[in-house]
Formats: structure tokens, sequence, C-alpha cells
């Protein structure tokens, strides 16, 4: 036998996977700790009314759309190490100002405390809610620009470290830290707020990102650099160029970048924008709606035990479900013999009838708000899975080169969608309010009937976006750079 059949192969790429499930959970903690604290915390010292959240949020997504427009290309072009350090460190030093932007407002207007600004009245009042309300719209458009990186990086570094057939896998469950994050902000941020002050929830907050920055310098190498992956390890992460998966070689060899213009010339980042433009806007719904809904619907405010428990129990099954949406596409591969491609577009299909499921939402809710918790899960855990194989595809038909590139392109898309989507329900759900009776819905009124409305275009939303990926790939077709 030769030496690295008989050599125990090191599994190093798993804990690359790990880092990358910290830096997508606190990612997605540093974006909730305004949403955590606006309303208890900010808005009485500041004067903030629903409006002025609404354009702060409306204007991060935007901002963060446009940002990840830009921020696969930037990943290509300074590589993995650097560009994730670089994207981290914006967006943790981003959440972190926003601890400052209630002095600075304060010294803008000339208040000397936090009991002065509470007393202010009339124009004095809204004087300070513009202001503040800007200062903070500019620390989020740094935490958008700086978050804007971590997909498209994550993304590319799972390419560089895991097979084809392995990517859903891990993938997912660094995927899954979006659920974790969204797990463990409720928990901790509004008792830190409490206990130090709102200002210090988004310092420990955003500290976490610097922590990960020294474990990704001191960890990370590209595979065939890292002191910790072995032979047997690397021949393992190498094996699709043993296969000959890519069968111009040359490519292989030069992998020669596209052109961030040319990108849009392919049907393959045509399926990716659509995929993505009709589905992320589907987790931010729930993710920002979900506590208001239960708050609306059944009175238990976000702060109450059982609203804490029903949003906790939401996430805790897309957190434990959604990691299992790997293994499908991996059984289709390993078992049934097909391409990476077929095999993750049919894993997706399936993954795409898990959220009709929100369907039933609001009519089972009539019975016990515990429903809506349970089905919106599911529907969660299924775009989770979805979400992890959508990402997959980029491997599949790109080179690694441009992963990034178009993973960014991708995430504007998604960006896009999330915005029109939040906006959008948003303003339905006051004009249903405003209408009352003389707006129904399926046997519901006014705003409930708003809610299964938007509801019912979530639960069909993946099957229209796979049968347009479909239509735009039918069959597996890698992107070849001539």
């Amino acid at each position: 036998m030769t030496p690295v059949q008989t050599t125990k192969m090191s599994n190093f790429r798993w804990v690359i996977c790990g880092l990358l499930f910290l830096a997508t959970t606190v990612n997605y903690m540093d974006r909730q700790v305004l949403s955590l604290t606006w309303k208890d915390f900010i808005a009485p010292e500041f004067h903030w009314t629903d409006a002025n959240y609404g354009k702060i949020t409306a204007y991060f997504s935007i901002f963060y759309a446009i940002a990840n427009l830009f921020a696969g290309k930037f990943i290509d072009w300074m590589g993995t190490k650097k560009g994730y350090l670089i994207a981290i460190f914006v967006w943790s030093l981003g959440a972190c100002m926003h601890a400052g932007c209630g002095w600075v407002a304060m010294e803008m207007e000339g208040y000397q405390s936090i009991a002065e600004l509470g007393q202010l009245t009339g124009d004095a009042a809204v004087a300070l809610a513009t202001i503040s309300m800007y200062l903070f719209l500019g620390c989020r458009m740094i935490l958008a620009l700086g978050e804007a990186g971590n997909f498209p990086a994550a993304i590319k570094v799972t390419a560089e470290y895991f097979p084809k057939k392995d990517r859903a896998f891990s993938t997912s469950i660094f995927n899954s830290g979006a659920s974790v994050g969204a797990l463990a902000a409720p928990a901790t941020i509004p008792l830190l707020a409490r206990a130090w002050g709102w200002e210090m929830a988004f310092i420990i907050i955003g500290m976490l990102g610097f922590v990960w920055m020294g474990l990704w310098i001191w960890l990370y190498e590209k595979p065939h650099q890292s002191p910790h992956v072995n032979q047997a390890e690397l021949n393992y992460i190498e094996q699709d160029n043993d296969i000959a998966e890519v069968q111009n070689k040359q490519e292989a060899k030069t992998e020669e970048a596209i052109s961030f213009w040319r990108c849009f010339t392919f049907k393959q980042t045509w399926s990716f924008i659509i995929g993505k433009l009709m589905t992320d806007g589907v987790w931010w719904f729930f993710l920002f709606w979900a506590p208001a809904y239960f708050s609306d619907q059944y009175g238990y405010t976000s702060d109450s035990g059982m609203g804490i428990a029903l949003i906790f129990t939401l996430y805790a099954i897309v957190t434990v479900l959604s990691i299992g949406g790997g293994y499908l596409p991996k059984y289709f591969v390993e078992t049934r013999g097909m391409n990476p491609y077929l095999g993750r577009m049919r894993a997706m299909l399936i993954f795409a009838f898990f959220p009709l499921l929100g369907l039933l939402a609001q009519p089972l809710g009539a019975y016990s708000p515990w429903w809506p918790a349970i089905l919106i899960g599911l529907l969660g855990a299924g775009h989770q899975a979805w979400s992890a194989n959508l990402f997959s595809t980029i491997g599949d038909m790109f080179p690694k080169s441009t992963i990034g590139t178009i993973t960014g392109i991708g995430s504007m898309a998604g960006g896009l969608g999330s915005y029109a989507i939040n906006l959008t329900s948003g303003e339905f759900f006051d004009w249903a309010a405003a209408q009352g009776s003389a707006f129904t819905f399926f046997g519901f009124e006014a705003k409930p009937a708003a809610y299964m409305i938007v509801f019912s275009f979530c639960a069909v939303a993946y099957l229209i976006g796979w049968c347009i990926m479909k239509a735009l790939v039918p069959k597996y077709k890698p992107v070849v750079v001539e």
C-alpha cells in the first residue's frame, strides 16, 4: 500500500466549516441588535416613531443588496483569507459604532443627559429623532457593507475545502448559523440591554467578530498550504479533479476568472438570481415579522414568556431540521448515481414543497398559536435546506475563480427580494387594518386576511422559483471559460 492509503485522513475541513458557522451566527446577531432594542430602549430616549425605524431597515436592505453585487468580486479579488477578514472587521466595527450614536446626537443638539432627552417635546423631539435616525442609518450602512461579504466568502471557502458531493451538507451546516443567530439573539440581547444599557449590547455582540478574526488568522490557509490537512484529506478534497467532473481540463488548470458583466450572459447566472430573488425574501419576512405576527394575532409580545417560547420553538425547528438538507442530494449522488447538479435540483424540488405548509398556518392558528409556530418552523427549515443546495449549484456550474462573484450577484437579488416583500407587507398590513371587515380573504378579515395573502405567496414562491430555474438550466451544463 502507498503512504496515502495507510494514513488516516485528517478532518480539518470540518473545523473550517465550524468557523464559517460561527461567522454566520455572529453576522445574524449583529444584524438583530437594533431590532431587539429599538422599541423598548432606544425609541424612548430619541423619540423614534415606527416610520423612523422603518426608514432605517428599508435603507439597510437596499444598501445590503447593492453591496452584495460587488462583495463577491471583492472576495474573488482579495482571496478568501484577506477578504473574509476585511468583511468581518468592517461589519464588527459598524456594529460597535451604533453604541456612539446616542452620544453624538446629544453633542450635536447640545443636551447633557439622557433624562433631559426624555422631556423633549414638539420640534425639539422631532429634530433629535431625525438626527439620531440618520446616525444609526450611517452605522447600518457600514454594517451592511461588511456583512455583504459573509456569504460570498463562506461559499468560496466551502468550494475550496469540500468536494462537490459534500458541499450542500457543509453549506447547510454553516448556513444554520442564521437560525442559531435568530435563536441566540432574542435570548441574550434584550437581557444585555436591560443589564448594562443598549449601548453595551451593540459593543458586546460586535466584539464577537474581532474574536473570530483571531481564530481565522490562526487557523485558515488554503487546503494544500494548511499544516492541519494531511495528504489523505487533500486527496479527498480534490477528488473532483481526479474523476474529471470538469471536462475542460485546461479550464481547471488556468482557473480564468469571468468578468463581472460577462457573468450576466450565462443562463446559469440567471438561474441562481431567480432562485435567490424568489425565496430570500420569504426567510427575511418571517425573521422580521414573526414576533409581530404572534403579537397581532394572539397577543403575545416578543418579551413575554409565551412569545419567547413560540419564537424559540420556530427557530429550533429550523435549526435542527435544516442541517439534514445536505444529506438528500448526497443520497441522490452516491446511492442513485446522479451528477451533483441533477441530485441537487431533485432535492430542491422536494424542499420546495415544505413551504406549502405555510398555507395552513393561519387556519390552524385559530385552534392554537403553536400550530403557526410549528408550521412556519417547518417552512423555514425547508428554506434553509433549499438555500444550502441553491448556493452549492454555483460550485457545480462555475469555476472556483468566479464563485464569489456569482454568489454576490445572487445575494444582491435576494436582498432586493427581501426589501420588496418587507416594505410591501408593512404597507399592506396597515392598509388592511384600516379597511377592517371590508377587506376579506379566505374567511379572514382586515390584517389577518393580509397575513393570509402574504403567507400564500411565501408558500408557492419556491415552486415557482424552481420551475424557472429548471427552464433556464434543464440539465448539468458547467460554464466553460474560453
